[in-house]
């Protein structure tokens, strides 16, 4: 399917941000291993959350969405005894978080679990992960013997000292740390050289907490960390419950970026509500990106403001905390005046796609000028229309979508947006962007 822009009308206006995905995911999963019965309120239900939401029940979570006119949440029973009630083959589809936060707990399963996904999620590295897993005594091997899924995971993890490099990605360190709370021997963590995404733990750290879940963090074995500016790092998790608790899901700034980028493109002024100010996500960095750009920016506590006169400049940019933005930022530059330089997002190589890979190939098919680093992108603002391809990448579908606002485009496997974002479509139309989806390729828009 292909997606482009049919019409833009009215810019502007107020709209309430889709819930954070990677709240979500965190909440699902540890919720479904509490000792009793948590609500998970304004979870986002997508193709990802719904992949967590699977092998959760699989492991044995009792899981039921409850929609009402007062509240929609789900209901979580969860369960102290994991153990894979499937015994087949649980498929992810395309969802690497569920995948990576998943894999210890699997190891904590009574049988054996092999979690599988379509063949994106085939081709994600694990071996650095599976090589930090074993010395937790977990029994764990990749099926095909080349460190990627499919995983074939034993039961056996009972918690240990084990290190991981920092550099590769941040899923792989709160999967120990969610599991290693309910491990029988706990978990001692260290993060050698660089610590990328750290905002993500910090998220896993927070709903660790809300579950009832303390862990230490350090930068040497006796001193207290600041947890923003060491290489070398130390999580602590002694063995404890997650306990059963009421969870609401705050806005999702990776899936506003999206809505706030469209009307700093095009001129005009939007409120999004439900972002808050003081949010431990990482994609809040969107706000500093699109100050830097030119825009407006106004946040208060529970809503953020954007006003624009579609007048963007390039900027220099590290987005190391912030690796899904890549895309976004990639077309924004684009579509600015000037050089927007991209560093500090090496571990965007490793998402659904090579994104610096793609946005590169992808952007000179619009005649830009891109050079590409081995740690992010050199962009000259200027591009053209014609046809470009998602590469099934979600997130690469709704940021290349953003050029349609100036320039003819279609974007080809389009309709992946499902995975993080499943109303995108309406939540542009509330900004006054139609967007739609068909089977050819016809540029002209009405």
């Amino acid at each position: 399917m292909f997606l482009k822009v049919k019409n833009i009308n009215n810019i502007g206006g107020t709209v309430e941000a889709p819930p954070s995905k990677s709240y979500s995911h965190r909440a699902i999963i540890i919720a479904s291993f509490t000792n009793g019965v948590s609500r998970i309120f304004n979870p986002l239900i997508s193709e990802d959350t719904e992949a967590s939401i699977k092998v959760c029940k699989c492991l044995g979570a009792n899981i039921e969405y409850i929609k009402n006119e007062d509240n929609n949440y789900l209901k979580i029973i969860g369960t102290e005894k994991i153990e894979n009630l499937s015994k087949k083959p649980i498929d992810l589809k395309n969802s690497g978080t569920t995948l990576r936060i998943m894999t210890s707990i699997a190891g904590l399963s009574k049988n054996k679990v092999l979690l599988t996904g379509d063949n994106s999620l085939k081709n994600r590295p694990m071996e650095i992960f599976l090589n930090a897993l074993k010395p937790l005594g977990i029994n764990i091997k990749s099926m095909k013997g080349n460190g990627k899924p499919p995983i074939i995971i034993e039961s056996g993890l009972i918690g240990g000292k084990t290190s991981i490099e920092g550099n590769v990605s941040s899923q792989f360190i709160s999967s120990i740390l969610i599991s290693g709370a309910i491990s029988k021997n706990g978990v001692e963590l260290e993060i050698k050289g660089d610590f990328v995404s750290k905002p993500y733990v910090k998220m896993t750290l927070d709903v660790m907490k809300k579950f009832g879940v303390d862990v230490e963090v350090k930068e040497s074995e006796n001193e207290s960390l600041k947890f923003d500016k060491s290489d070398s790092m130390f999580f602590i998790v002694k063995p404890q419950k997650y306990y059963s608790s009421d969870f609401i899901v705050e806005g999702d700034y990776s899936s506003a970026s999206y809505i706030l980028s469209a009307v700093a493109i095009l001129g005009g002024k939007t409120t999004i509500k439900n972002l808050f100010k003081d949010s431990k996500q990482g994609d809040k960095l969107i706000l500093e990106i699109l100050k830097k750009m030119g825009a407006d920016v106004i946040a208060i506590e529970d809503s953020i403001t954007l006003i624009s006169n579609g007048k963007l400049n390039g900027i220099d940019i590290n987005l190391s905390n912030a690796p899904d933005l890549l895309p976004t930022v990639a077309v924004l530059g684009s579509l600015a005046k000037g050089k927007t330089r991209i560093t500090g997002v090496k571990h965007g190589r490793f998402k659904e796609t090579d994104r610096i890979k793609m946005c590169t190939i992808e952007l000179k098919e619009l005649e830009c000028e891109v050079k590409e680093l081995d740690d992010g992108m050199e962009i000259i603002g200027g591009v053209s229309s014609g046809i470009v391809n998602s590469h099934k990448d979600h997130r690469l579908a709704m940021a290349f979508s953003l050029i349609g606002l100036k320039y003819n485009i279609l974007v080809e496997n389009g309709e992946v947006f499902d995975v993080s974002f499943p109303n995108f479509i309406e939540a542009m139309s509330e900004i006054g962007v139609d967007l739609e989806l068909h089977k050819n390729k016809l540029l002209k828009r009405e």
